[in-house]
């Protein structure tokens, strides 16, 4: 994910999250974290290869051996197509290249479809956090995954990716 990919992420984000999206504050700051020698985030869009139209996104915070992913998301009209699968396969290879031990997420309670994807993948629950999700006051499944690197698929990146 690049500067210049904000503007559809972010229209992405307000039509998947309306209650609690994430400002263009919010993702600037991770972006800001992104590049260089001491990076400490993954973050990548999906692109329709047709069309360029970004379908998907997601995002990853490395610290130490923990790796947090910070946001999927995946375009209405990608729902099950498998892109929520690849964009996670990405986010864990990334926490592998940074070393992570494990690797944690929130996930809203009512949110049972993103739940059995993060289930494939091996993550289990450990926990929840009341009200996490704000203004709705939704509480949110935290999940962990033990050891990434053998939780990742066999097929490669995210077909037509951007990295950033």
């Amino acid at each position: 994910m690049r500067w210049w990919d904000l503007g559809p992420v972010l229209e992405l984000e307000h039509e998947l999250f309306p209650e609690d999206a994430w400002s263009a504050g919010m993702f600037w700051s991770e972006l800001a974290h992104a590049r260089g020698p001491h990076a400490t985030r993954r973050y990548v869009v999906a692109q329709e290869p047709d069309t360029g139209r970004i379908v998907g996104y997601a995002g990853l915070a490395a610290a130490g051996d923990l790796g947090d992913v910070q946001t999927i998301a995946a375009a209405r009209d990608q729902w099950g197509t498998g892109l929520g699968a690849r964009l996670l396969d990405d986010l864990l290879r990334a926490a592998t290249a940074f070393e992570c031990a494990e690797v944690l997420l929130e996930v809203r309670v009512d949110n049972t479809r993103a739940q059995k994807l993060y289930e494939r993948f091996g993550f289990e629950p450990i926990g929840f956090r009341r009200g996490y999700y704000q203004p709705g006051n939704v509480d949110a499944l935290v999940m962990r995954l033990s050891d990434p690197a053998h939780s990742v698929l066999a097929d490669g990146p995210v077909q037509g990716e951007t990295h950033g």
